[in-house]
C-alpha cells in the first residue's frame, strides 16, 4: 500500500510538471505573439500616420492658390534625416512622394512654357518679312537670356520674396525686397549639412512666365527698334515692372485682399499677357510705324505662313504647360482633376477662337485666311488662362466664341488708327487678356452670381461656418476689373518711362536707311536668314534631280 502511494504521488508529480511545462510554453508562445502583434500594431500606426500626413496635403490642396512665396520657406522637415539637436525631422514618405510628384509637374511645365519661346520666334519671325529675320529671332533669344538675369538680379525678390505676414499676406501689399541672386534659397546647417528649399523650382517655372511675358513686347516694335534699346527695356520688363505686377497678385499683394474674394487670375491673362500686349502697345505708339507701312501696306505681307503655323502649334503645345502647371502641385486627385479640366478648358477655348476668327475672316475677304485662323487660336488661348480653373467647358466655348470677335475688333481697330502692330500683339495679348480677366469672374462655375469659387477650384469660397459665402460675385467682378485698369496703368506708364527718353535721345527707332535696306543686311553676319539661291540650270522633264 505505501508503495501504491507513492507510485501515485511520483505519478501526479510527473504529469504537474509536464503540465507546468507545457504551461510554460503556452506562455512563451503568447508572448511571442504579443510581440509580433505589437510589432504589426507600430507598424501600422506608421502607416496610418502617413495616411493622415498624405489626407491632409490632399485636403490642403483642394483650397490652394498661388501660394508660392510661402513654399519657398525652410522645410521643418530634413531630407538629411532626424536631427533632435538641431530640430529636424525626417520627412514622412508620404512628403517625400508628394515633394517628388510636385517637382516632376512643376518642372515638365516650365519646360513647355519655355519651349513657348520658339513658338514666339516662329510666329514672329513668320509674320514680319525676310530682310529682318535674323534681328526678329536675335529679341527672342535676347528675351530669354536678358529675361534670365534681370529674374535672378531682382524679379524673383520683387515678386515673391516677402516679407509676409501672420496670414500669408505681403506686408506692405506692393512688392517683396529680400532673395536677390537668389539669396535665401539654401540653408546652411550648423553641422555642414546643406538644406535646400522649394524656391529654385518656383523660381524656374515663375521664370518661363516672366520670360513669356517680355517676349510679347518684341512683336509691337518688330522691324524697327533697335537692339542694344530692347536690350535695356527687355531687363526692366523683367527685372521690374512685370514682378512687380505678380507681386500685387501671385505674390499676395494688395489685390489679392482687396475685398472678401480678390481677384482671379489662375494661369496669367492679366498678370502674363496683358501686362505683354499693354507694353507692345506702348511701344508700337513710341517707337511709331515702320516706314512706308500705311504707304505701301502690300510690302508689308508675312513672308512665311509655314513658320505662322508651325509657331502656332508650338504655343498651342506649351499652353499645356502654361495652364496646366498652374496647378502648381501634382500631389493629390483633386489636383490632378484640375489639371485635367484646365486641359479640356484649354482645348476648347483655343478651337472655338482659331474658328471663329476665319470664318470671320472668309466672310470679310472672301477668301481663306490662315494667319487669321492662327491669331484666333491664340486669341482663344489667351482668353481661356484667366479663368481655366474655375469654368465648365461650355463656357470654355463662349470664352473662347467671344475672345475672337474681341480679337478682330481690336485688330481692325489698330489698323483704322494707323498704330503698327506688326504680329497683332496688343489685340491677341492685350485685349483677350483682359477679357480672359473679366471672363474669370463672369463665368465662375459658382451658383450664379450667389457663390464664388475662384482660387478655390472644385469648393465654393466658405465663410467661418463653412458655408458658401453668398452674394460676393460682384466683389469678384469689382476685384477683376481692378486688376485689368491698374495693371494696365503700372505697365503703360512704366514702359513710356523707359521707352520715351529711349526715342527722344534717338536711340529707339532703326533709320529709314536700315529699316529699307533690311536689319540682316545692315546689322548682322551673314547679312541673310536664307541662303536658299534658284537653281538656274534648266530640268529636262522626267529627269531625276538629286537633293
Amino acid at each position: 500500500m505505501p508503495k501504491l502511494s507513492a507510485c501515485l504521488l511520483g505519478l501526479v508529480t510527473t504529469l504537474g510538471a509536464a503540465e507546468v511545462d507545457d504551461l510554460s510554453q503556452r506562455i512563451s508562445s503568447l508572448e511571442r505573439l504579443v510581440a509580433s502583434e505589437s510589432t504589426a500594431l507600430s507598424s501600422q500606426k506608421a502607416q496610418y500616420k502617413d495616411l493622415e500626413d498624405l489626407l491632409a496635403r490632399a485636403n490642403s490642396h483642394l483650397h490652394k492658390d498661388r501660394r508660392l512665396a510661402a513654399d519657398g520657406r525652410r522645410l521643418a522637415t530634413s531630407i538629411h534625416g532626424d536631427n533632435t539637436v538641431l530640430g529636424f525631422t525626417e520627412v514622412s514618405e508620404a512628403d517625400n512622394i508628394a515633394g517628388a510628384l510636385d517637382h516632376i509637374w512643376l518642372i515638365l511645365c516650365g519646360a513647355l512654357v519655355m519651349f513657348m519661346q520658339a513658338g514666339f520666334a516662329m510666329v514672329e519671325s513668320g509674320c514680319c518679312r525676310a530682310k529682318n529675320v535674323q534681328n526678329i529671332l536675335l529679341k527672342n533669344l535676347t528675351d530669354v537670356c536678358m529675361g534670365t538675369i534681370g529674374w535672378w538680379l531682382s524679379g524673383w525678390a520683387f515678386a515673391y520674396s516677402g516679407p509676409y505676414d501672420d496670414d500669408g499676406a505681403l506686408e506692405n501689399k506692393f512688392m517683396g525686397y529680400s532673395s536677390y541672386l537668389g539669396s535665401g534659397f539654401l540653408v546652411y546647417r550648423q553641422d555642414g549639412m546643406i538644406e535646400p528649399t522649394t524656391s529654385m523650382l518656383n523660381w524656374f517655372f515663375q521664370w518661363a512666365f516672366c520670360s513669356a511675358a517680355a517676349t510679347i513686347v518684341s512683336g509691337g516694335v518688330a522691324e524697327r527698334c533697335n537692339f542694344p534699346a530692347y536690350c535695356i527695356y527687355s531687363l526692366a520688363m523683367t527685372g521690374f515692372i512685370y514682378p512687380v505686377v505678380v507681386a500685387w497678385t501671385w505674390g499676395y499683394g494688395w489685390l489679392s485682399s482687396m475685398n472678401s474674394v480678390g481677384y482671379m487670375d489662375f494661369a496669367g491673362s492679366g498678370i502674363v499677357h496683358m501686362c505683354g500686349g499693354v507694353a507692345a502697345l506702348v511701344g508700337a505708339i513710341i517707337s511709331g510705324p515702320r516706314t512706308g507701312r500705311w504707304t505701301n501696306p502690300e510690302k508689308f505681307d508675312p513672308h512665311s505662313l509655314p513658320l505662322i503655323v508651325l509657331g502656332t502649334f508650338i504655343l498651342f503645345f506649351g499652353w499645356y504647360g502654361f495652364n496646366c502647371g498652374s496647378t502648381l502641385s501634382m500631389a493629390s486627385i483633386e489636383r490632378g482633376m484640375m489639371a485635367a479640366q484646365v486641359a479640356m478648358n484649354t482645348t476648347i477655348s483655343a478651337a472655338t477662337g482659331g474658328l471663329t476668327v476665319f470664318i470671320l475672316r472668309l466672310v470679310m475677304l472672301k477668301k481663306y485666311d490662315i494667319g487669321g485662323f492662327c491669331n484666333g487660336i491664340l486669341a482663344g488661348l489667351v482668353s481661356i488662362t484667366a479663368p481655366c480653373g474655375n469654368v465648365e467647358c461650355g463656357s470654355a466655348f463662349a470664352i473662347g466664341l467671344l475672345g475672337a470677335f474681341f480679337y478682330q475688333g481690336a485688330s481692325s481697330l489698330m489698323r483704322l488708327v494707323k498704330v503698327d502692330d506688326p504680329i497683332d500683339a496688343f489685340a491677341v495679348h492685350g485685349v483677350c487678356g483682359m477679357w480672359g480677366t473679366l471672363a474669370a469672374a463672369l463665368f465662375d462655375w459658382g451658383e450664379g452670381f450667389d457663390h464664388f469659387h475662384g482660387w478655390s477650384g472644385f469648393s465654393c469660397i466658405q465663410d467661418a461656418d463653412g458655408a458658401c459665402l453668398k452674394g460676393v460675385g460682384g466683389e469678384a467682378i469689382a476685384a477683376n476689373l481692378a486688376e485689368i485698369v491698374t495693371i494696365s496703368l503700372w505697365t503703360a506708364s512704366c514702359s513710356a518711362f523707359v521707352l520715351v527718353p529711349l526715342r527722344l535721345a534717338g536711340f529707339l527707332r532703326a533709320s529709314d536707311e536700315v529699316q529699307d535696306a533690311g536689319f540682316d543686311a545692315m546689322k548682322h553676319s551673314p547679312s541673310k536668314a536664307y541662303a536658299l539661291e534658284d537653281n538656274k540650270e534648266p530640268v529636262t522633264p522626267g529627269e531625276i534631280v538629286s537633293c
